[in-house]
């Protein structure tokens, strides 16, 4: 073992120590964060405007602070952009975190001294969580890649603004500085395609150990890698044994990377997002993401089912329970109130809070009255897999509600590596699982509403095309894996 892999195993092993003050005391922890946030921001625009002074419980907190997203947010965020200091928290921000458009432009997600230093420490507990459960620390002697958005900033109203992976990339620790790919100059290359090229002729004579990034991503650099080389990437990196990743589910991803890599490697799942980041995995052996209470966040939680009700429920980390879908909504020391992040989740343990991420509350089919999530279908294609040699590049699925003859389906858009030997059983494999899962569609199909699920064959790189075509090729962009019309559906090219 080098010095360097003694001093983080005895580094890993005092900073996970401390997380087990606020890991007891759940509901005491978040109660505070509560108070402090509503104490530092009392004088600003938005604490004055909703009486934050007043607010003594969470309850007062629910009858005086509405549920917002970011266009009902906006009037304030445009003062914050414009400039202007105290306006959702004291002082301004350091940065903004810009993110894809909405209906009324470009979101800008403040970034402030007080939140900056969590996006860092975060990312940086999850893997030495990994490294007091494992004991591994070889990898902290090799090199390491982070795919990721330009460093390169621009600047409004004398506040720097970029991506938000390109905007941490300016936190690495200088520790990790000599270890870290890919160069600043490639990292600031803003096309991806002419990124990834570049990457790999800088990193395939490297010794790469850990590798990170979005999946869909990281597995575009592989296949880059390997007809570069003619090897698997696992012999190209002979010492690369972890994969860490975020904004989307690997499972339907895994099979893929295994073949590319050409044996199986660890790998460390993170819930980052530029409104916060809100969960690691911390652990090998257990299931879901541990949901990181002291980090300058409260968080609460509406049931999926009853968002759309004029006044839903909104539960703290107090009241909420195993197996129920619910819309995830933040307040944060960046200035966020009772914010709809977009994502919903499900807790699969209170003891510590863990949880998954089910999906987003837009992204579902429901044009049936079904309301199938992400996470459904990610699991019915994963069930429909097993036991078979089916590979899976991409996916997509959209309802088809006037097919030219026969009953309604839902269109699942697929683009295979390796295709079922019978289309018609592998689909009709997806349609069980789906059913097993959602009794709401299981009744549509049982009741002669729909028919059986439709799988139509993607050509090759179709997705990647498709995300080009509308400017999102790369970087933090994620494809959705369902949506509730033909948007996406009727943009793809079909074998």
């Amino acid at each position: 073992m080098t010095i360097k892999s003694f001093a983080a195993k005895i580094f890993a092993s005092i900073i996970i120590a401390k997380r087990k003050k606020w890991l007891d005391k759940p509901v005491e922890t978040q109660e505070k964060v509560l108070q402090y946030l509503l104490s530092q921001a009392k004088d600003t625009a938005f604490g004055k405007d909703h009486d934050f002074s007043t607010i003594k419980t969470h309850q007062d907190f629910v009858r005086q602070v509405p549920i917002r997203d970011y266009e009902q947010l906006k009037p304030y965020m445009d003062r914050v952009v414009q400039g202007e200091s105290d306006v959702v928290w004291k002082a301004k921000p350091i940065y903004f975190a810009k993110t894809s458009g909405t209906t009324s432009g470009a979101k800008y997600i403040p970034l402030t001294k007080e939140s900056m230093p969590f996006h860092i420490t975060a990312a940086r507990n999850a893997i030495l969580s990994y490294i007091v459960e494992t004991g591994k620390t070889d990898f902290v002697d090799g090199k390491m890649i982070f795919l990721q958005g330009s460093p390169v900033l621009d600047k409004i109203n004398g506040i720097q603004i970029g991506r938000l992976s390109g905007i941490v990339a300016h936190y690495v620790p200088s520790y990790l500085q000599k270890n870290r790919l890919p160069s600043l100059a490639t990292n600031c290359i803003e096309d991806w395609e002419q990124k990834v090229e570049a990457i790999v002729q800088e990193t395939q004579r490297e010794d790469l150990r850990v590798i990170s990034g979005i999946p869909s991503w990281v597995q575009m650099y592989f296949e880059k890698l390997v007809d570069a080389n003619h090897k698997k990437v696992g012999d190209i990196f002979k010492n690369f044994h972890l994969f860490i990743y975020g904004g989307v589910n690997y499972q339907p991803y895994k099979a893929k990377f295994e073949q590319l890599i050409g044996r199986q490697v660890d790998s460390i799942e993170l819930f980052p997002a530029s409104e916060g980041f809100f969960a690691y995995q911390d652990s090998q052996k257990s299931k879901g993401l541990l949901l990181l209470l002291n980090s300058g966040i409260f968080y609460e939680f509406v049931k999926a089912s009853e968002f759309d009700l004029p006044n839903p429920v909104r539960y703290t980390i107090k009241e909420v329970e195993l197996g129920v879908n619910y819309v995830m909504l933040i307040s944060t020391n960046a200035g966020l109130w009772a914010y709809n992040i977009g994502d919903t989740v499900e807790f699969v343990s209170l003891k510590p809070h863990r949880i998954v991420v089910t999906g987003r509350i837009k992204h579902f089919i429901s044009a049936f009255g079904e309301h199938v999530i992400a996470k459904e279908v990610e699991t019915a294609l994963q069930e429909a897999m097993e036991n078979t040699d089916v590979k899976v590049n991409e996916f997509t699925v959209s309802p088809m509600v006037e097919p030219k003859e026969g009953l309604p389906y839902h269109q699942w858009l697929i683009e295979f590596e390796q295709e079922p030997k019978d289309l018609e059983l592998f689909a009709l494999a997806i349609d069980n699982a789906l059913q097993k899962q959602n009794a709401y569609y299981d009744d549509l199909i049982q009741g002669k509403v729909l028919r059986t699920l439709v799988i139509s064959k993607v050509v090759k790189n179709g997705f990647q095309d498709y995300m080009k075509s509308i400017g999102k090729l790369g970087g933090q962009n994620k494809l959705p894996r369902l949506s509730n019309d033909r948007k996406i559906a009727d943009s793809l090219k079909l074998v």
